[in-house]
């Protein structure tokens, strides 16, 4: 049995990210209203991407960290654009180490 990751643009331009075990049921759920939540008041959504993997553990993986992008890292997915991937990733852990204060001892000095 395979299990996807996925990735729907919604009609106001949001992205949704998912898992399931079977993507075209999940589309047609999605295209109908039939799942209450987020993409129900959405439609029409649009499959912008989609990984096929081998166990639901992977694929509930990728969908949470997907969700934790940036809209310009998720575009960037979309496009299959790896180098912009890795790219925005730095920044963020880049932007990430500047903006935390210093702290006035480190854990190994207290």
């Amino acid at each position: 049995m395979s299990f996807y990751a996925y990735m729907l643009r919604c009609s106001d331009g949001s992205h949704y990210v998912g898992h399931t075990d079977d993507l075209d049921a999940r589309m047609g759920a999605h295209q109908s209203g039939l799942l209450p939540g987020y993409t129900q008041k959405r439609r029409p959504v649009q499959l912008v991407w989609h990984q096929e993997f081998a166990e639901r553990d992977q694929a509930f993986a990728a969908e949470r960290q997907i969700k934790g992008w940036s809209r310009a890292k998720k575009e960037a997915l979309i496009r299959g654009d790896w180098d912009a991937i890795q790219l925005l990733s730095r920044k963020l852990f880049l932007r990430s180490s500047f903006d935390t204060p210093p702290s006035a001892a480190t854990q190994d000095e207290r």
